[in-house]
């Protein structure tokens, strides 16, 4: 008798409203950034690839008592809220950390599949042509960033702009994980797109897991982007020696794949390769995501 397909667990969405939406940065952002948004609570992809060793996931405040990947709020108004701490923020950013800097979303992803219903993230761009930024550095992890290219463009002519699009490795699986939301040829492709279109593009290996081609995969990322990004757990999931990471299925996976990449050293080594294809444009943890390559 055949078993019955599993039920894919089902996603609650639940729109709420905020006081506020510019955070000021603390801790890791610290040096990137003088503010995060997150026009979104929660994430539907993390039960995919990229939320077993999501960082958020170890946020309790953002979690209050429900499963990583099981819960979606949309912060319905969240553009009309940015519009009202724009200017007071900018003030205090110019003066405290030397320009008002945005990082879209630390917390989040800013594309998730209920951004065409929803358009919390399309809403707060739309609102910083009014209002600006210094600089906007939007990350994400999903392919769907282009249907925003025109307004992504028409936002780079009104500030420094950056996007940073997560591609953790070649490998499209990892064993005996879930599949990554989207095919690493997907985002690979949709950074060529943004490129195309005048857009500064990043890739961010992050977190760094095992790749299959090394020389081959920093070519690609050569050919569709302008640096690259490369964080290892070690040092980069906010805990000492990545021990937020090694309570998760993320360190058996990668050491039964190659035992090598569960040490830092291994990012060592995929740095010089990616320097060979990207000669002054690879960064390394938090100095690459603040733009400062090497």
């Amino acid at each position: 008798m055949t078993s019955p397909p599993a039920r894919r667990a089902r996603l609650s969405i639940r729109a709420e409203t905020v006081k506020g939406i510019l955070t000021r940065s603390s801790g890791y952002l610290r040096t990137v950034c003088s503010h995060s948004l997150q026009p979104y609570r929660g994430c539907p992809l993390g039960r995919s690839l990229c939320g077993v060793g999501c960082y958020v996931q170890h946020n309790r405040w953002l979690l209050r008592g429900h499963a990583w990947g099981s819960f979606l709020a949309p912060r319905s108004n969240a553009a009309a809220v940015y519009s009202r701490q724009a200017a007071r923020e900018r003030r205090w950013a110019r003066r405290a950390r030397g320009g008002f800097a945005v990082f879209l979303s630390s917390a989040c992803e800013p594309f998730p599949p209920q951004e065409q219903r929803f358009g919390a993230t399309c809403a707060v761009l739309e609102a910083m042509l009014g209002e600006p930024p210094d600089l906007l550095i939007v990350q994400t992890h999903s392919p769907s960033v282009t249907r925003h290219r025109d307004l992504l463009v028409r936002l780079a002519g009104r500030c420094e702009l950056r996007v940073h699009i997560s591609v953790e490795s070649d490998r499209a699986r990892l064993h005996p994980l879930p599949p990554p939301a989207s095919a690493p040829a997907r985002r690979l492709a949709a950074a060529a797109r943004l490129r195309a279109a005048g857009i500064e593009t990043v890739i961010t290996v992050s977190p760094l897991l095992p790749i299959e081609d090394p020389e081959a995969f920093f070519a690609r990322i050569s050919e569709v982007a302008d640096a690259v990004v490369l964080d290892h757990f070690i040092g980069g999931d906010g805990s000492p020696n990545g021990a937020r990471t090694r309570r998760t299925p993320l360190l058996a996976a990668m050491a039964a794949v190659d035992p090598q990449s569960i040490d830092l050293a291994y990012r060592d080594r995929m740095e010089a390769v990616a320097a060979r294809y990207l000669p002054g444009r690879v960064g390394i943890s938090i100095e690459g995501f603040a733009g400062r390559y090497q």
